[in-house]
């Protein structure tokens, strides 16, 4: 007999709005013992010091993680000048002082060179592997971290507020890998100032908003009166660009097996009218669940990952225009 796994077979996402001064992994564990889940991972880590979207995903959602990762985001945040830190956030030590004081109209001015595809150095204080070692291990151990240039996707960025001369609130749109702490030391830099991310807050990834957001706070009071699923959102929310076909409980079963199923002609062309540029992944949905996401290729849907949902608790009657109570 195999050994039981633990935990409950929960599956779903939970929109959490993550304070400040928590990292996503330990937002992760407080969130997984809420739910008594059996798995529980997020999309996109969140800095300590950021709050903000931190889409965390329980049991069979999990396996779609990589879709919600290349997702786009949202952030809003506050750039203090007058002085540049080590971890480019308010955080780290000081490297360099300046009294340039950069007015709205000159921030907003020097944004436009920072949209579309751009080339940008992560920072040294990151998560990326250096030799198999975390960059921000290596800087905080007193090493030089020197990281390749990567391309990154700005879609649009804006003044937002100027709280005062020392401060100014952008919001940009952006691509995956985007560090705001490196946006915001290369343009002090164009603008011949010092300054640092002060305050910083997600407000978007992919189809998970902070209409729909909760907090910590919140799912642990439904938790204690037994009324978490109250929280958890469909697995395939994370699927949102994703064009979805309904198949037959027969084909479903298919699927399930890992076996391919045949598309008949109408099918393979409303699913291409809605496929992106090179993608071929097409979600598999039966009874209104997500059953198997599948490639189509030469008219048929081949399972590349298949979804195992409890009959009852994955599809909770959610009211997703709601505001946390």
């Amino acid at each position: 007999m195999g050994r039981r796994r633990k935990g409950d077979p929960v599956s779903g996402w939970i929109n959490l709005d993550k304070p400040s001064d928590l990292t996503s992994t330990h937002a992760v564990s407080r969130v997984r013992r809420i739910f008594n889940a059996r798995k529980a991972g997020h999309a996109g880590t969140l800095d300590p010091l950021a709050t903000g979207i931190l889409p965390i995903a329980l049991g069979e959602a999990t396996k779609t993680v990589p879709f919600l990762m290349d997702a786009d985001k949202a952030y809003r945040f506050e750039i203090a000048w007058g002085r540049t830190t080590a971890t480019l956030d308010r955080e780290g030590p000081v490297l360099a002082e300046s009294a340039v004081r950069p007015s709205p109209e000159q921030v907003a001015a020097a944004l436009p060179q920072f949209v579309g595809d751009i080339r940008q150095v992560p920072p040294a204080y990151s998560a990326i592997k250096v030799a198999g070692a975390r960059a921000y291990d290596l800087a905080r151990a007193g090493e030089t971290v020197q990281l390749e240039a990567r391309t990154v996707v700005i879609h649009a960025a804006r003044v937002a507020d100027a709280p005062g001369a020392d401060r100014i609130v952008l919001e940009i749109e952006c691509g995956k890998g985007t560090y705001v702490r490196a946006l915001v030391r290369d343009l002090a830099a164009a603008l011949g100032a010092c300054g640092h991310v002060a305050e910083l807050r997600r407000t978007r990834v992919g189809a998970f908003t902070e209409a729909s957001a909760v907090t910590l706070e919140y799912l642990e009071d439904l938790g204690h009166k037994a009324r978490q699923s109250e929280a958890l959102l469909p697995v395939e929310t994370a699927l949102d660009d994703i064009p979805a076909l309904a198949v037959t409980d027969e084909d479903a079963f298919r699927l399930k097996q890992g076996r391919s199923i045949v598309l008949v002609p109408r099918q393979v062309d409303a699913v291409k009218a809605r496929l992106k540029p090179g993608s071929r992944t097409v979600s598999a949905t039966a009874g209104g669940s997500v059953v198997a996401l599948c490639e189509m290729r030469a008219g048929r849907l081949e399972p590349s990952r298949v979804f195992h949902l409890e009959k009852s608790g994955d599809r909770p009657d959610v009211d997703y225009g709601r505001t946390q109570g």
